[in-house]
């Protein structure tokens, strides 16, 4: 049996020594964490305040961003310490704080991502029924569903990470993640492969799945209807199939990265694709849903002035 490594700290190893150049990328990341901060929350704000956004989409694109600002916070300040520091230890709770919080951005983000397509789907092709099935009680059930079930799901993935005794406390990636812990393990991770494809079934291929079905029938419905009814359909879900690609490229990302042998890329291309999976949606959401649909857009534009 290997020798059971027993530490209180993880080592982040993905770090690139950049020099001085970490200075300006310090400022180049606190500025784009600024932006995150201060786009979502305008998006936020404009939607609690203007009832006439006081609809299900929009309070969906809240959430959105309500969460975006969850994952940006569980990932920047800890990343924007390591990258002026020359050790980038991090110790057992807040790594595993750091996955739970990163975790369930991500689950969060899909199942979100799912109630939206629903939500479309229900408005296209049950519109004279959208009200009755959309009612505010089956917005908070929706909305509840999304965030519990992933909370929990995650919780108990942490808590199997957690008990394996490890042979090393290296992880490469520049934030803490599950599976590169779970490859330090000296027995064997059944249990945790198992529980872990599961829990990715359940929050990651079953929404993704379900949306790419919500916009077929979208698409069949679209076929046969009129060239303005077509305009607004588009007008309405573009955001949301852009927002989709925009996050399911850069999970695809993440997870092809953690699956690869890091050592054989280019270390800079290596830290881009790790940070795109939490940097990109946060950013591009808040300005694909505020630049794309003209409600948002107006209220927006009003809310600034008054700023």
């Amino acid at each position: 049996m290997e020798n059971i490594t027993v530490s209180s700290h993880f080592n982040l190893t993905m770090f690139v020594n950049i020099g001085h150049y970490r200075y300006l990328a310090f400022v180049f990341c606190l500025l784009l964490y600024s932006f995150i901060i201060f786009a979502n929350l305008i998006i936020i704000l404009v939607i609690s305040r203007e009832r006439a956004l006081h609809e299900p989409m929009y309070i969906f694109i809240a959430l959105l961003s309500i969460n975006s600002l969850y994952g940006s916070t569980g990932f920047f300040p800890r990343f924007l310490m390591d990258l002026l520091s020359d050790v980038h230890l991090i110790s057992r709770p807040a790594c595993f704080t750091q996955i739970y919080i990163i975790y369930t951005y991500a689950s969060y983000e899909m199942t979100i991502l799912g109630i939206i397509a629903y939500d479309r789907y229900v408005a296209v092709c049950h519109a004279l029924h959208y009200y009755r099935r959309m009612n505010s009680k089956k917005v908070i059930k929706l909305a509840t569903a999304a965030w519990l079930f992933p909370a929990f799901g995650i919780l108990i993935l942490i808590s199997l990470s957690a008990r394996l005794p490890l042979c090393g406390n290296e992880i490469q990636k520049i934030f803490c993640a599950n599976w590169n812990i779970v490859k330090l393990s000296c027995v064997t991770t059944d249990v945790n492969n198992i529980y872990g494809l599961i829990l990715t079934i359940a929050t990651v291929f079953f929404p993704l799945f379900y949306v790419l079905y919500t916009y077929l029938r979208i698409l069949i419905i679209c076929w046969r209807s009129s060239a303005e009814f077509k305009g607004k359909v588009f007008q309405s879900c573009l955001p949301h199939i852009i927002s989709f690609v925009i996050y399911s490229t850069t999970g695809f990302c993440d997870i092809a990265l953690s699956r690869y042998d890091i050592e054989k890329i280019n270390p800079f291309l290596a830290v881009t694709l790790a940070l795109e999976f939490v940097v990109i949606p946060p950013a591009l959401n808040p300005l694909v849903y505020g630049l794309k649909l003209p409600e948002i857009r107006k209220h927006i534009s009003r809310t600034l002035f008054m700023v």
